[in-house]
C-alpha cells in the first residue's frame, strides 16, 4: 500500500494501535476515505507487545499446569520438560496470524497504511518522516490521535532489556529468568508472575496485588499466588535506591516483618504502569490540551482543537484495548454526525489473565459504600458449583455489589475459572441497568460455571440454593 497515492483525506489517524485500527476499520465502513500513519505496525502494542502474545504465553503456562493435573484425571504423561523458546515461537506466531487480519481488513476497506513517524503541524495536516528520510504533508478534515502508551520505568532505573525489563521485552524476548522479581501487582504484573511461575521460576511479586480490584477478590488473589508458591510483599514500595542492578543479577533490599533483607534475582520485570505518548508529536505546538500527562477529550473524544479528536491509552481514560476500540467508534461517528452513544466508564468490564481469572465491572464494595450507597453484598464460591468441581478449578467466587435501596447493581466481581469470559453477562447486566432480582430469575444452564452469578445475586436476598 503505497503511501504516495494521495494525501489528502477525510479522516487521518495518527496511530494505528487497536482503537485507531478499529476506528479506521468504522470510518471506512461509513464511507469515509482514510488513511492510518504508524511509525511501527499497525496494531500496537495489544496485538504485537501486549494483550495477543502475553495471552498466548498464559496459554502455554496454563498447559503446563494442566499436564502437571493430568494424573489426577487419569492420565500419566510421563516426565514434563519446558522450552520456553517454543512457547514464545507460538505467540509470535499467534500476533503474526492477528497481523495479517489487520492487513487484509485494510485491504478491504481500501485503507491507505502510511509508514512513517507523524508531527501535527496544523490541526488538520501531519508531517509523516519516512524511513527512508522523505517527508510528507498529509491533510485531513479532521484527525484522530492514537499514539497510545509505554511502560513506565522505575525513577533512577533505566531498562536494558535483560536485567531490568518490561511487558515489551516479555512478550517479544525468549528470556526465562529462573528467578525473577515482579515489581508492580497489576495485571501485567500479575499476568506474568502467573506465566513464570507455572514455568517453574522462582517468583516474588513486590507491591499490593491487584490494587483497583474489590479487597475481597485482593485477599483470595493473595492467597492464591502464595499457595501457588509465588512470594507476595505486598506492603513495600520500593525506591531505585533499594536495587541493586549488576550483570550477575538483580538483589532488592526489604524490610518485611520489621526485618531488613536482600532478595536476588536474576531480572527485575516492571510492571508499575505505562504513560501516555504525547511529547514530540507536535500536540502542545498545535494547543492541544495536556492534563495529568494525558490528552484531555469530553465524552465524545474531541480535543479542545476543532478537528482533533483522540483515543486510547494517550487520553488516560482507560488504559484497556476494549477502551480504545469503542472510544474511536465514538469518535469516527461523532465526525459522520452518527450520533453515538457516549461510554459510560463504570460500566466497561476489565479483565486480569492471571491463574485464577479475575473479571470486574462497576464499583467495589468500599467505593460503593464510600459513595454513600446503602450496600448489600451476594457472593457465592465456585467451590460450591459442580462445572468448577468438574474442571478441577473450584477457586474463587462471584460477589454482587448492590444498591439496598433500589436493588441497583453497583458492580459485580468475578475471580477463579472463566472470570474473563463470564464478566460479560455481568458487562451487559450494568449496561441495561439490571437489578439484583432480575438476575435471580434470568435462567443459568446448568452445569455451567455462569450459575456462580446466579447464586450470588440470590445471596443478596439471603436465599443461595447451593450453599
Amino acid at each position: 500500500m503505497a503511501q504516495e497515492q494521495q494525501t489528502t483525506y477525510d479522516v487521518l489517524f495518527l496511530g494505528g494501535g487497536t482503537g485507531g485500527y478499529v476506528a479506521a476499520v468504522r470510518a471506512a465502513q461509513l464511507g469515509m476515505r482514510v488513511g492510518v500513519i504508524e511509525r511501527d505496525l499497525v496494531g500496537g502494542t495489544c496485538v504485537h507487545r501486549g494483550c495477543i502474545p502475553a495471552k498466548a504465553l498464559l496459554k502455554a503456562a496454563s498447559v503446563a499446569d494442566t499436564v502437571r493435573e493430568a494424573e489426577e484425571h487419569g492420565v500419566s504423561v510421563g516426565e514434563i520438560t519446558y522450552d520456553y523458546s517454543k512457547a514464545m515461537a507460538r505467540a509470535r506466531k499467534v500476533v503474526d496470524q492477528n497481523y495479517k487480519g489487520i492487513q487484509y481488513l485494510f485491504r478491504k476497506h481500501k485503507i491507505d497504511s502510511i509508514e512513517g513517524t507523524g508531527t501535527l503541524t496544523s490541526p488538520t495536516t501531519i508531517r509523516v518522516e519516512g524511513k527512508d528520510g522523505s517527508s510528507t504533508d498529509y491533510t485531513a478534515k479532521d484527525v484522530i490521535i492514537d499514539t497510545g502508551s509505554t511502560p513506565r520505568p522505575i525513577d533512577g532505573i533505566p531498562f536494558d532489556g535483560k536485567r531490568v525489563f518490561n511487558s515489551d521485552h516479555a512478550t517479544t524476548e525468549p528470556f526465562l529468568p529462573q528467578r525473577v522479581i515482579v515489581r508492580g501487582g497489576g495485571a501485567t504484573g500479575l499476568e506474568f508472575a502467573s506465566v513464570y511461575c507455572d514455568f517453574q521460576c522462582d517468583v516474588t511479586l513486590v507491591g499490593r496485588v491487584a490494587p483497583n480490584e474489590d479487597d475481597e477478590v485482593q485477599k483470595e488473589l493473595t492467597r492464591a499466588y502464595q499457595r501457588r508458591g509465588i512470594r507476595v510483599i505486598a506492603d513495600a514500595r520500593p525506591a531505585a535506591s533499594d536495587f541493586e542492578v549488576s550483570e550477575d543479577g538483580v538483589k532488592l533490599r526489604v524490610t518485611t516483618g520489621g526485618k531488613e533483607e536482600v532478595i536476588e534475582a536474576d531480572a527485575l520485570l516492571v510492571a508499575i504502569g505505562r504513560y501516555g505518548n504525547w511529547e514530540g508529536n507536535g500536540f502542545e505546538q498545535v494547543g492541544i490540551q495536556i492534563e495529568n500527562g494525558y490528552i484531555a477529550v469530553d465524552d465524545f473524544m474531541r480535543t479542545n482543537i476543532e478537528h482533533v479528536y483522540a483515543i486510547g491509552d494517550v487520553t488516560g481514560k482507560q488504559q484497556l484495548a476494549h477502551t480504545a476500540m469503542h472510544q474511536g467508534v465514538v469518535a469516527v461517528e461523532t465526525i459522520a454526525d452518527e450520533h453515538p452513544h457516549t461510554l459510560d466508564y463504570n460500566k466497561i468490564p476489565w479483565v486480569t489473565y492471571c491463574a485464577p481469572e479475575i473479571g470486574s465491572v462497576g464499583l467495589t464494595e468500599r467505593k460503593a459504600r464510600e459513595a454513600g450507597y446503602n450496600v448489600k453484598t451476594g457472593k457465592f464460591p465456585l467451590s460450591a458449583n459442580g462445572k468448577a468441581r468438574v474442571e478441577g478449578e473450584a477457586f474463587g467466587f462471584a460477589k454482587i455489589v448492590a444498591d439496598g435501596d433500589t436493588d441497583q447493581i453497583l458492580g459485580i466481581h468475578l475471580i477463579g475459572a472463566h472470570a474473563t469470559e463470564l464478566i460479560s453477562e455481568a458487562g451487559l447486566a450494568m449496561l441495561f441497568e439490571a437489578s439484583v432480582w432480575e438476575l435471580t430469575i434470568a435462567v443459568h444452564p446448568h452445569p455451567t460455571i455462569s450459575e456462580v452469578i446466579h447464586e450470588a445475586a440470590l445471596d443478596v436476598y439471603d436465599r443461595p440454593l447451593h450453599f
